[in-house]
């Protein structure tokens, strides 16, 4: 069982792709994603048991420190996370629509998972700054006052940090509204 989620990003994509090598040896994790993001760094996220994902991660960070800019670990990952994170969700949009704003990749992945823990709201993507310019966004769905909860306990638990660039709710989006 998949019970945590595990962070490195690099300036550098050949140190980053090394250091994300050295989280797979060292333990029992799975890769969820190791890919080069906006404007030219790398990331690497894994998921497993929290022991084996912070040893992993500090493997990963430590690597090369000279390169390394942010780690982070999120025990107790809802499960709704990791598929948004893949866009593997099979969620079908109804309701109202939240879309979450963030500085970097790691901010909407902790803003996804507050959002799918504060209300009854599906998660649909968390896109994660490519050809963004470094930003990246939540995308959620669900009853109106479920989506503004979400947003409202994201807003509240990230905004103080300077971590959300904006955002939105709309009610009852039209129809073919897609991206």
């Amino acid at each position: 069982m998949k019970h945590a989620l595990g962070f490195i990003e690099y300036r550098s994509i050949a140190r980053g792709l090394m250091a994300a090598d050295m989280m797979l040896k060292n333990g029992n994790i799975e890769l969820v994603q190791a890919t080069v993001l906006c404007p030219g760094k790398f990331i690497a996220m894994v998921t497993g048991d929290i022991g084996a994902v912070k040893e992993s991660v500090d493997k990963g960070f430590n690597f090369d420190p000279a390169f390394a800019i942010s780690q982070f670990i999120l025990p107790n990952i809802h499960p709704a996370v990791l598929p948004a994170l893949t866009a593997t969700t099979l969620v079908e949009i109804k309701g109202s629509m939240g879309i979450i704003e963030t500085v970097d990749a790691s901010s909407a992945i902790v803003a996804g998972d507050i959002a799918a823990k504060a209300a009854n709201i599906e998660l649909i993507e968390i896109r994660i700054a490519r050809g963004m310019g470094g930003k990246s966004f939540v995308y959620l769905c669900g009853e109106l006052s479920a989506a503004n909860a979400a947003v409202r306990t994201v807003e509240n638990n990230l905004g103080e940090e300077g971590l959300i660039i904006a955002t939105s709710v709309i009610a009852s989006p039209h129809p073919k509204l897609r991206f």
